[in-house]
C-alpha cells in the first residue's frame, strides 16, 4: 500500500520515466467555439505520454519517449520538437502511415476532439523499447495507445517487462469510445488492465465514461476494487480526491487564471512525477502536480515554457 505521507523509493535507473503511446499533432481553433464555427486552427505538439516527457525534462527529470510517427513533415516537426527538449529520440519510431492528429476546439473547461489516427498504433516492441523499459524508473501510458492493436499487445509487454523489474507502472485512464473500434468492449478492457498497474489518475469525465455517473467516493472506490493501488481523481476547478484504499483525501486545484484546459491533466502528471522522482512524498507530489497544471493552464497548447519544479514551488508558495 502506498503510505500518502511517504516517499516512494526507486532503483537507481538511468533513466526517470519513460512515456509510451502516441505523440501527435493538435490542431486547436483559435476561437472559444465549435467545430463547425471556427476557421483557424493552430498546429501544436501532442499526446498525452508525449507531453509529460517534454514537461518532466523541464521540471528538472529525466524521460524518454516511445511511439510511432509517419515519415511525413508532421512527424519531423514533432520529432524536432523532442530534440529541442532535450529528449532522446531513439525509441521513437518511423513507420509507412501518416502522423496522427488531433483537432481540438479551444476551451476553458472539456476540449471537443476530433481523432484522426494512423502511425501511432504501429509501435513495435523492439530490443530499444525493452532496454528503456528496464532502465527506467516509471513506465507510463494512457488508453490511447491500448485501444487498438497491434500496440496494444506493444503495452501489454511494457507492462509485464516493467513489473518483472520493478519498475513503477502509472496509467492514465482517459477512455473515450471514439478511439476503440465499433464492437469492441473497450470499457471492460480498461478496467482489467488496473490491477497491472501501481498507480491510476482518471478525470471525473474518465471514471463517469468507465463507470457511469456516482459520487467521487464512490468512483474512487471502483478504481480500487478492480486492482489499483493508489487512485488520483482530477476534478477540474474543484481539485482531486485520492484514496490508497484506506485512506482517502481531498485537494484543492491551485489554478486562477484558466486559458485553454488542453493539456491539463498531463501537466498535473507531469508536476506529480517530476516531485516523487526528487523525492517529495506522495502528499507532497499532489500539491505539485497542481501547481505545474495551473502554470499551465495560464497558456494556450499542452506543452508550455515550463521552468524547474522548484521555482513553480516557489511562485506558489509551496
Amino acid at each position: 500500500m502506498y503510505k500518502l505521507d511517504d516517499k516512494i523509493n526507486f532503483q537507481n535507473k538511468r533513466n526517470d520515466i519513460l512515456t509510451v503511446g502516441e505523440i501527435l499533432i493538435d490542431m486547436i481553433s483559435t476561437d472559444y467555439d465549435d467545430h463547425s464555427k471556427c476557421n483557424t486552427y493552430q498546429k501544436f505538439f501532442g499526446g498525452s505520454p508525449s507531453n509529460i516527457a517534454v514537461n518532466v525534462s523541464r521540471l528538472g527529470i529525466h524521460s524518454l519517449v516511445a511511439s510511432a510517427l509517419g515519415k511525413d513533415g508532421m512527424g519531423v516537426f514533432l520529432t524536432n520538437q523532442l530534440q529541442l527538449a532535450g529528449i532522446d529520440t531513439k525509441c521513437v519510431q518511423q513507420v509507412d502511415y501518416s502522423t496522427s492528429m488531433v483537432v481540438v476546439s479551444k476551451s476553458k473547461s472539456t476540449p471537443t476532439p476530433i481523432f484522426y489516427r494512423g502511425a501511432d498504433y504501429y509501435l513495435a516492441y523492439t530490443p530499444e523499447l525493452e532496454e528503456a523499459v528496464d532502465n527506467s524508473k516509471i513506465v507510463h501510458f494512457s488508453c490511447w495507445p491500448i485501444s487498438m492493436k497491434p500496440v496494444r499487445h506493444t503495452i501489454e509487454k511494457v507492462i509485464e517487462r516493467a513489473r518483472e523489474n520493478n519498475v513503477l507502472v502509472c496509467f492514465d485512464p482517459n477512455y473515450h469510445p471514439k478511439i476503440w473500434h465499433k464492437g469492441e468492449d473497450g470499457v471492460e478492457y480498461v478496467k482489467s488492465m488496473f490491477k497491472k498497474v501501481d498507480i491510476v489518475k482518471p478525470s471525473e469525465d474518465d471514471a463517469e465514461r468507465l463507470f457511469g455517473k456516482d459520487t467521487h467516493e464512490n468512483q474512487v472506490e471502483k478504481f480500487l476494487k478492480f486492482g489499483a493501488k493508489l487512485v488520483i481523481m482530477t476534478l477540474g476547478k474543484d481539485g482531486a480526491i485520492v484514496s490508497n484504499g484506506k485512506e482517502i483525501i481531498k485537494l484543492n486545484t491551485l489554478a486562477t487564471d484558466v486559458i485553454d484546459t488542453t493539456g491539463a491533466g498531463d501537466a498535473f502528471w507531469s508536476g506529480f512525477y517530476a516531485a516523487v522522482v526528487k523525492g517529495y512524498t506522495l502528499r507532497e507530489a499532489f500539491t505539485l502536480g497542481f501547481a505545474v497544471s495551473a502554470y499551465k493552464l495560464k497558456y494556450t497548447g499542452a506543452i508550455v515554457a515550463l521552468p524547474k519544479l522548484e521555482v513553480i514551488k516557489n511562485m506558489y508558495g509551496l
